[in-house]
């Protein structure tokens, strides 16, 4: 895995429950499957709330992969850590 092959961004909507179970969630896989191999930008829309408009989030929380290609989207408090290594191409079916 190369050093800082994922960029990751989170957008949140403030300190909710859910939020922050998606932030824990996130930084958990992340160290558990890529090792130092990625970054992550929380982004709180409250705080931002143009970014919304920009980047076409509709709900949050929402998780966008921005490397390596392809961009992929995941919204939801990444419970589900299979559903995110499939949908973030860290593992394949």
């Amino acid at each position: 895995m190369e050093k800082g092959k994922y960029k990751l961004c989170l957008y949140v909507a403030g300190e909710s429950q859910k939020s922050n179970e998606a932030i824990e969630n996130l930084e958990r896989y992340c160290q558990e499957h890529l090792e130092d191999g990625y970054t992550i930008e929380i982004i709180d829309l409250r705080q931002h709330p143009h970014l919304a408009e920009k980047e076409q989030i509709i709900a949050t929380p929402t998780l966008i992969k921005m490397l390596p290609d392809p961009i992929r989207v995941l919204i939801g408090d990444l419970s589900d850590k299979h559903k995110f290594l499939i949908g973030m191409n860290i593992i394949s079916e």
